[in-house]
């Protein structure tokens, strides 16, 4: 495996569920003429969904599923549903036939951004990793000199100028009592004005170092699960699970996670909470799994009757429905007016493969 196979494996499931960090590099809309060219309309500004999908070498519906499920996103990043006089305008530009009544446009930003929520498209994924490497390099040659390399300097600048101060103004002062105290007096002021900020600098240092170690231990353990994810089927293998194997497997997620007293409850009441837990900083966390075939939908009655015994009944912090199926748009709805984590296919692949979900964070 290539160092940047590692990069994308860890980062990929990252880049699927973390709207931020889509948000912090969807400028770099070079990184698709990287993988393939991309066929734009007559106005050199545009693709059509037809082009989109032949860009990514998936069917059209699938581009039309994911633009129904992340609309918002990307009509802030230049997707466009044309209609009345703008498609009128748009028709005649680009030769489009005229008895279309409405037709979907996305800019080069909107087509990156469909790059980093598009999971089953092997070209997808290369534009992901020239995304990563891309923004590495920006980053490595953005970087600041090291911090212990600064402390270093400042202390050793430090030294010298208190030494020369003392050398320059009192050269003339032969009481070897008079320059001590002198020395003392500059150092005093020295090192109420400059000392407090190295201070500040090595306690920022230790915390960067602190915070290196997390992250660089959080990257291995996504690697081993990673291999370990792979090794077993993937979801293929999930998808063979009997409905209480699947139980097994989130709760064992979740304490992969952190979470602690993680307990069964779906054989000992119909109160549609199957996992009951607390995860690592204390919250109670109520957990709902649905092991559907991946054609199926979960509904919005569903989720209705999980927002009622999840906020109801266990007052929980945190609620995850997580299921091996997708979504209804109601059902999703209904999860954010709520504050329920819905955890669909996609995600649930990422999770299991080792992508840590943002709710079971320490707060």
């Amino acid at each position: 495996m290539t160092r940047w196979e590692g990069k994308r494996m860890v980062h990929e499931g990252v880049l699927l569920e973390s709207k931020t960090l889509r948000e912090s590099v969807v400028e770099r809309t070079e990184v698709l003429d990287k993988v393939k060219k991309l066929e734009l309309l007559p106005d050199d500004r545009h693709t059509s969904t037809a082009g989109l999908a032949a860009y990514f070498e998936v069917g059209v519906e699938a581009i039309k599923s994911l633009v129904k499920d992340h609309r918002d996103e990307l009509e802030s990043n230049g997707y466009w549903l044309l209609s009345g006089p703008e498609l009128r305008s748009f028709k005649d530009l680009c030769g489009i036939d005229p008895r279309v009544r409405s037709y979907a446009i996305f800019s080069r930003r909107a087509v990156l951004n469909v790059a980093m929520l598009l999971r089953d498209s092997e070209v997808a994924r290369q534009v992901r990793t020239h995304l990563l490497d891309a923004e590495e390099r920006h980053r490595a040659a953005h970087s600041h000199p090291p911090v212990d390399n600064l402390v270093h300097s400042l202390a050793a600048w430090l030294d010298e100028h208190i030494a020369r101060m003392v050398a320059e103004h009192l050269s003339q002062i032969t009481d070897e009592r008079t320059v001590q105290i002198a020395e003392d007096a500059v150092r005093t002021v020295v090192g109420k004005s400059v000392v407090p900020l190295l201070n500040l600098t090595i306690q920022s240092d230790s915390e960067q170092r602190r915070q290196l170690s997390e992250l660089r231990e959080e990257i291995n353990q996504v690697k081993r699960v990673q291999r370990m994810w792979t090794a077993t089927g993937g979801m293929a293998a999930m998808d063979a699970m009997t409905w209480r194997e699947f139980e097994d497997h989130i709760a064992g997620l979740c304490r992969r996670d952190g979470c602690v007293s993680v307990a069964n409850t779906s054989a000992n009441s119909d109160l549609s909470a199957d996992l009951v837990c607390r995860t690592a900083d204390g919250r109670l966390l109520v957990v709902q799994c649905k092991h559907f075939a991946p054609h199926r939908k979960v509904e919005s009655g569903e989720m209705q009757k999980f927002i009622g015994m999840a906020k109801v009944e266990y007052e929980a912090d945190v609620a995850l429905f997580v299921t091996t199926s997708l979504f209804s748009p109601a059902a999703l709805d209904l999860a954010a007016k709520h504050g329920v984590t819905a955890v669909h296919r996609g995600l649930l692949e990422a999770w299991s493969a080792g992508t840590r979900l943002q709710v079971l964070r320490p707060g």
